[in-house]
């Protein structure tokens, strides 16, 4: 690898994106660069008072095809692949009349953006660019000799290295051909996705094409001896990554993973009604409604006050000074919501160290994606658990019917239990959960853990009974045997929504009956692994 600083004589430049062109273009002609340029970028520079050379006379071919056939000439690419040194290459040049190209600034067709805003068929095929990613490759491998730019924001570092070396130092070059081979890289993923995903409707590709973008490294990862990083996935918007870090340090692998667990578990809650998400270790500890986000707060906060400090808050609904006071009261590590007012923001920056994370537009709980997991030697992928309750899935199977709250109240436990690590069992009474029992091997013990922690919760409350007598139970699969209910039935439940399909659902059934409960089966189960 050569170090040497390699001038910059000759720069082709073609871009979609026209940020920061104009004072690229000046830069390099008052270095006294000869611009080479193509279509609309070559009118821009013109019109700035700039000389330019047009393409089609560095080729003696005019451009053709609505501009599909311009730059894929030997003319431009001899002048970007000849190596420098090579007398070879050197000789067929001069042949056949070949002048080097030093410098090549191309950004492309603005496909993932066409794609984006749902345009048809035809106008994203126009929007794949061919000349581009061509002129990209052939300069990103001979970087030896030729600088490739494929981003504005790398403009300002060319310009300063031209100013002060007349050209570019090896690192430099080296730098950018990386980068413009992830560009080429990343931008033919969104092809690729895009026939596979939009116009063959498959969800699993025979080969899974991944781009996303770096935007900071973390400190650590889930423990201090492990690296991490956070990207954007392309084409991602809003949602965690795109949230606005109002203040607070900065976020640890854990906290995003945290945060993102309750993001996803508040989505599920209609903005109408005031709720809030409580999250330890991706797990809920708290989970409610209420007539105000303060209530719903205080109601989350007494299913396991414990557990809750050092946690995770999401709220469904912008945030006010009442709950913003209440929720400062324990200490706590992240807040999340879609947005919060002056008075709630001045509350929370006297908590310096408080992280604060405003959304925008909650994310849509049923949206489509794909989950991916590493195993070693590959990787396991699946379609995000996006299903959500309707009332067409719910059935009565016991001679008990719910009342109209048990019924609202299995609902809310359900979808709480979607989001607990499985086993998970979740009592919810009033429209809080008020025990919650996560990530045991047995169903049975998570329907204990649950009880036990709302016996504690009761005691430190003052309450003279469990907070689970007259709570209904919902579990996130079958319960395989009757103990698993009967456990719930002696903490105090009186309905029990589960998904059913054990090959003991009539014992499971009889339980429920013998003991003058309602229980209401789903056909839809929500393991969290």
């Amino acid at each position: 690898m050569s170090d040497t600083i390699r001038p910059v004589r000759r720069a082709l430049l073609s871009v979609s994106d026209k940020t920061g062109l104009l004072d690229l273009a000046t830069a390099l002609c008052d270095a006294g660069v000869a611009l080479i340029s193509t279509g609309g970028t070559a009118r821009a520079i013109r019109q700035a008072g700039l000389e330019v050379t047009d393409v089609s006379d560095v080729t003696g071919f005019p451009e053709i095809m609505d501009g599909r056939v311009k730059t894929l000439h030997p003319s431009i690419h001899g002048g970007l692949l000849g190596v420098r040194g090579n007398a070879a290459h050197e000789a067929a040049m001069a042949e056949h009349g070949m002048t080097g190209i030093d410098l090549l600034v191309v950004n492309l067709y603005p496909f993932e953006a066409t794609v984006a805003k749902g345009a048809g068929f035809d106008e994203c095929i126009e929007n794949i660019d061919i000349g581009g990613p061509a002129m990209i490759r052939a300069a990103a491998k001979n970087h030896v000799g030729v600088g490739v730019v494929v981003d504005p924001a790398d403009y300002d570092d060319v310009v300063t290295s031209i100013r002060q070396s007349g050209g570019l130092d090896g690192a430099l070059r080296r730098r950018l051909a990386g980068k413009a081979y992830a560009r080429t890289a990343a931008y033919d993923a969104a092809i690729s996705s895009w026939f596979a995903h939009g116009v063959e409707g498959r969800m699993f590709p025979d080969t899974l094409t991944l781009s996303a973008a770096k935007l900071e490294e973390l400190r650590y990862g889930e423990n201090p001896h492990q690296k991490a990083a956070l990207y954007r996935a392309q084409g991602a918007g809003g949602g965690l990554v795109g949230a606005r870090q109002v203040q607070g340090k900065a976020l640890s692998f854990n906290n995003l993973n945290d945060t993102d667990a309750a993001l996803d578990l508040i989505s599920e809650f209609d903005a109408a009604t005031p709720a809030i998400a409580i999250i330890k270790h991706a797990n809920p500890c708290g989970v409610a409604t209420g007539q105000t986000l303060e209530a719903a707060y205080r109601e989350a906060l007494k299913c396991d006050p414990v557990s809750a400090f050092g946690g995770i808050i999401a709220a469904n609904r912008a945030l006010d000074e009442e709950t913003a006071r209440a929720i400062t009261g324990i200490f706590t590590e992240v807040v999340v919501a879609p947005d919060a007012d002056e008075a709630a923001i001045a509350v929370f920056a006297e908590k310096k160290n408080l992280r604060l994370l405003l959304t925008g537009p909650m994310p849509d709980p049923k949206r489509p994606g794909l989950a991916i997991r590493s195993i070693s030697g590959g990787y396991l992928l699946q379609s995000r658990d996006n299903e959500v309750l309707r009332e067409d899935d719910l059935k009565v199977v016991t001679k008990r019917q719910p009342t109209a709250q048990e019924m609202a109240d299995m609902r809310m436990a359900f979808t709480v239990a979607k989001h607990v690590k499985s086993n998970a069992v979740v009592y919810v009474r009033g429209g809080a959960t008020v025990g919650i029992g996560a990530g045991q091997m047995s169903r049975v013990d998570s329907a204990r853990t649950a009880a036990w922690k709302a016996r504690e919760a009761a005691e430190a409350a003052g309450e003279a009974e469990p907070l689970t007598r007259g709570s209904v139970v919902a579990s996130d699969a079958f319960f395989p045997f009757a103990d698993g209910l009967l456990t719930a039935i002696e903490a105090g439940a009186t309905a029990v929504i589960q998904p059913g399909g054990a090959m003991r659902d009539e014992d499971v059934i009889a339980a429920a009956d013998e003991a003058g409960i309602a229980m209401v089966m789903t056909g839809m189960r929500h393991f969290r692994h």
